[in-house]
């Protein structure tokens, strides 16, 4: 597999300065953030994480240490839950337009297939086994995730073939661009990496040592990456054609803030958290004006945020169990 590494060069000021869908919901806009925040306990409360929104406008999460899958329903307040192998350990997950529940089996190197009406698991195991992390879906079906040993895997649905493409640095959070490419983070090795979705080749951008690249998501018509810089805890503005960062901007709680999980909604705005600094900032492209909510909840610990139809942010406390929505 060929690999190609571009080396990444910034101005002194650009580098001073400084979910998008891909989850089958077209992500909303609200027309006013108030802040509101609410919060829920869910029903079992081991490391839950990882929000995705269905089509019928609920919020489906995983129960990384309790081997589960929930649902809530943000109109009665209900929870469901689904039982998965042992072992599964879920991590990342979406809802497909169909209502079926793929996700992430981080602990059995496996991609799960979860049909909430009669609660049957499907597993596809991953070649290379490891630590399948964070998945997404493209227009056309195919579903793409991150393995954290070094691998990005594509899984077509309808055959349950599973292709993967070796990398390094720890891949973590990925997103698809209006080309088709699929960017992932390399958490560890301080680097963006793009596969070719009809090639298959792998090529890196170099990135300041010890930026941390985390997590990444796309504007509604993926024309613009937004990534979460945890290490320098900077939200990074990115041009996935011309593949080139556009600007950084240092966010509110400062180096030790642990920018983390990143969405985008119908507007473009990008939302992150600061993990470290129990915030969420949502920013405004045009005037990069942020606006900074601070969640009521010490230690809430997000580590993924979604935009729901209606411009909702829904969220999972994994240090506190509690689910919840900004608006």
């Amino acid at each position: 597999m060929k690999r190609t590494l571009l080396v990444l060069a910034c101005s002194a000021a650009l580098c001073a300065a400084a979910g998008g869908s891909n989850y089958n919901v077209a992500p909303g806009t609200l027309p006013a953030v108030a802040g509101k925040v609410t919060e829920w306990s869910v029903p079992t409360p081991k490391f839950a994480r990882d929000p995705a929104p269905a089509p019928d406008g609920s919020i489906f999460i995983t129960v990384m240490h309790g081997d589960k899958i929930a649902r809530f329903d943000p109109k009665t307040h209900q929870f469901r839950e689904w039982d998965l192998p042992r072992g599964a350990h879920p991590h990342g997950l979406l809802v497909d337009k169909q209502g079926i529940v793929y996700y992430t089996g981080n602990g059995n190197g496996t991609i799960g297939r979860l049909d909430p009406a009669t609660g049957k698991v499907t597993e596809f195991k991953a070649p290379s086994g490891g630590s399948p992390h964070t998945i997404v879906q493209a227009a056309d079906g195919i579903l793409w995730f991150t393995v954290q040993e070094g691998r990005i895997g594509r899984l077509d649905p309808a055959s349950g073939e599973i292709r993967e493409y070796k990398t390094r640095g720890g891949p973590y959070g990925l997103a698809l661009s209006k080309d088709g490419a699929v960017w992932f983070c390399q958490l560890s090795g301080d680097r963006l990496g793009r596969v070719d979705p009809a090639s298959g080749n792998v090529t890196e951008i170099e990135v300041r040592r010890g930026s941390g690249p985390r997590r990444v998501a796309a504007t509604p018509d993926g024309s613009i990456l937004w990534f979460a810089f945890y290490g320098s805890n900077e939200l990074v503005k990115f041009d996935p054609i011309a593949q080139k960062i556009l600007k950084k901007y240092e966010l509110p709680s400062g180096g030790g803030g642990g920018a983390y999980a990143v969405t985008v909604d119908g507007a473009g705005f990008p939302w992150v958290d600061e993990i470290s600094g129990n915030t969420v900032v949502r920013m405004d492209p045009a005037t990069e004006k942020m606006q900074v909510i601070k969640l009521p909840t010490t230690n809430t610990g997000i580590r993924k945020m979604v935009i729901a139809a209606d411009g909702k942010l829904w969220y999972m406390g994994s240090h506190t169990g509690k689910i919840g929505v900004i608006e």
